[in-house]
């Protein structure tokens, strides 16, 4: 999910179009979200940890 939201973010500022920049932060942003909660230790999404 980051790897797809920085994707996204380069796109979207080398074309532009700000709904893919937008679309990237979110991404990027829960992406860094559920990999601190899964290295912590906490379920996340009923998984144990989150790649």
């Amino acid at each position: 999910m980051i790897i797809l939201g920085v994707i996204l973010l380069v796109i979207g500022f080398v074309a532009e179009i700000t709904i893919l920049w937008t679309i990237g932060i979110i991404l990027v942003v829960i992406g860094v979200i559920l990999w601190i909660l899964g290295s912590l230790g906490h379920a996340v999404l009923g998984r144990r940890h989150y790649w």
